[in-house]
């Protein structure tokens, strides 16, 4: 599973306009995110389709991205960790 390319990342684009928005992470590069000085979340493409790693309390948690529920899921899931 690679790194999520421009393409992928054009795809999500309303998503990742709505994780900028939120208060305790930011973007260091395009859908890569950090709290703090810690990575916290990004995106890979796969033929399954897109999927997110996401930093727990402790460990990494992969979800996939690809329905609108996926996604909004996600959103709510980075409101709650990042306060």
């Amino acid at each position: 599973m690679r790194h999520a390319g421009a393409a992928v990342l054009d795809a999500i684009e309303p998503m990742l306009i709505e994780l900028r928005r939120l208060e305790g992470i930011r973007e260091r590069s395009r859908g890569v995110f950090y709290r703090k000085s810690s990575a916290f979340l990004h995106f890979h493409e796969d033929p399954a389709g897109i999927f997110v790693d996401l930093r727990t309390d402790c460990e990494w948690l992969r979800l996939p991205v690809n329905k609108s529920s996926e996604r909004r899921y996600l959103v709510r899931l980075v409101r709650e960790l990042s306060n």
